[in-house]
């Protein structure tokens, strides 16, 4: 019986090996297969100076990117630097983002501020012949050149980057040596294991193991008195780098992330944001809005004027907001100023504390709209103060002198003879204004002080009064309120400001 069940079990068994060896080959086949990229990944150029405008588009550009949920965010860096607070905050915004992976992708130069922020990335990948470091902190002196900042900030400096080269693996000394041009970087192996490390020159002084490293010669790039600088092949020797690639093509293979990987441009709003923060256009902006809102004043009513320097201001304040330098309090205390002006021609006879202060109020807001900060706490902020400030005044002093002009000439202009009373010559007795087109004037011109009239609606303290029951003019009152029908005197004038008196 045994043999007769021997022959089909062989069989059995022999089909069972073959199935099992298919499936074990498909399975090797299938791990042999190459992983299919999953990652998501966003591309953030940085092609320009580091300022507070480009560190602001730079942050919603990020937000923009983790928010759309990608892993890893990619900064394409080809920039010389710029403002140190600006690179601090951008340096801080990368070390503290832990949803999503950031690389820093250098195809020509990252210098200064950008070898800086780059290091706060997870990974760095170069170009061979990319450069990288060269991050002293520098000023310009008041006659123009520029020099070495102080001990004290670059002590401040030196240690912001070797928390963050700490904080991201990076040799700590080849950091430090990239803002400090007076220390000396070695390398150093450990002789039990062969560990490598580069160690400065004070740091050596400072060691108590100094028998168990073997010290070797100064790293050619980090001798005394020059800034650390490194190309891409010689990054990655050194530990800085984690990788070489030739160009942005080959991105996707060395990340291990799906292709293409979209890039998130400067949008026309952004580009419009820049052109509305530069120097002369922020200074044709004051200049239009100011004078545009000394014409509305002049006739009140909302008109071109107002709508003029409404839109203005408005350009300036946004433009401010999207740049990052502005918020609401700017705009509250020019609003505030524009109010005390107002109150000064319409409401406060004369021109004292409140019209000084509205234009105190006006002016420095426009500076603070400018600047991150309220008071600078080093030369290079201190420097773009005063270039703001400047931009301000000048604004304000052409200002004035196109007040001095409209004064004199704005009778000549069409649309805006209105404002100014014209003068009379008399002829027999009889003015040529009187004579002429006396009833075509606005009612302010043709009022005179000590006429009487009669209140046709409230006076709380600005409204209306007919005169001689001729005409109408817009008036307000020394300060009372009056209510219709009461009879009033004028009793003064200042242009289109007509002040009454209850009789």
């Amino acid at each position: 019986m045994r043999g007769r069940y021997l022959f089909p079990l062989s069989i059995l068994l022999a089909i069972r090996l073959a199935v099992v060896s298919c499936v074990g080959q498909d399975d090797r086949a299938e791990r042999d297969q190459p992983p299919q990229p999953s990652r998501r990944a966003v591309i953030i150029p940085l092609h320009e100076d580091i300022n507070p405008l480009s560190g602001a588009l730079l942050e919603r550009k990020f937000d923009e990117a983790v928010e759309s949920g990608v892993d890893v965010v990619i900064f394409d860096i080809n920039s010389p630097g710029g403002f140190t607070t600006v690179t601090f905050e951008l340096m801080d915004m990368v070390l503290d983002a832990k949803k999503v992976e950031t690389v820093a992708w250098i195809e020509k130069d990252a210098i200064s501020g950008a070898a800086l922020f780059a290091l706060s990335c997870d990974r760095i990948l170069m170009a061979p012949d990319a450069r990288m470091g060269d991050a002293g902190e520098i000023v310009m002196g008041a006659d123009g050149a520029f020099r070495y900042t102080e001990a004290k900030s670059r002590s401040v400096l030196a240690q912001k980057v070797r928390d963050t080269a700490a904080a991201t693996g990076r040799p700590m000394a080849l950091a430090e040596k990239m803002t400090d041009k007076d220390m000396v970087v070695f390398k150093a192996t450990y002789k039990e294991d062969g560990t490598v490390r580069y160690f400065s020159d004070k740091e050596w002084v400072a060691m108590e193991d100094q028998d168990e490293w073997n010290k070797g010669p100064p790293v050619r790039e980090a001798g005394k008195e020059m800034f650390f600088t490194a190309n891409g092949r010689r990054a990655v020797e050194l530990g800085i780098a984690d990788q070489t690639i030739e160009s942005r093509d080959e991105l996707a293979a060395a990340l291990n992330v799906s292709e293409p990987i979209p890039v998130i441009e400067r949008s026309w709003v952004d580009t419009l944001v820049f052109i509305l923060n530069s120097g002369f256009v922020t200074f044709l902006l004051i200049v239009i809005g100011l004078v545009a809102l000394v014409v509305e004043l002049s006739a009140p009513g909302l008109g071109v004027g107002g709508l003029t320097s409404v839109l203005c201001f408005g350009l300036f304040f946004w433009s401010r907001f999207l740049g990052g330098t502005s918020g609401w309090l700017e705009v509250t205390l020019f609003l505030v100023g524009v109010l005390f002006i107002g109150a000064e021609l319409f409401v406060i006879p004369g021109f004292g504390i409140a019209g000084v202060g509205g234009i105190v109020l006006m002016l420095g807001s426009l500076v603070m709209a400018s600047r991150r900060f309220v008071l600078p706490q080093n030369s290079e902020e201190l420097t773009g103060l005063g270039m703001d400030v400047l931009t301000v005044l000048s604004a304000f002093a052409v200002f004035l002198l196109a007040l001095l002009f409209i004064a004199q000439y704005i009778g000549e202009i069409p649309g805006l003879g209105r404002l100014t009373l014209k003068p009379t010559i008399a002829i027999d007795g009889i003015s040529v204004a009187d004579a002429a087109n006396a009833a075509s004037l606005p009612g302010w011109q043709r009022v005179e002080i000590g006429s009487f009239g009669e209140a046709v609606s409230p006076l709380r303290p600005g409204g209306r009064i007919q005169v001689d029951n001729d005409f109408t003019v817009d008036v307000v009152t020394e300060g009372d309120f009056i209510e219709t029908g009461t009879q009033v005197k004028v009793v003064g004038k200042q242009g289109a400001k007509v002040i009454v008196r209850a009789v």
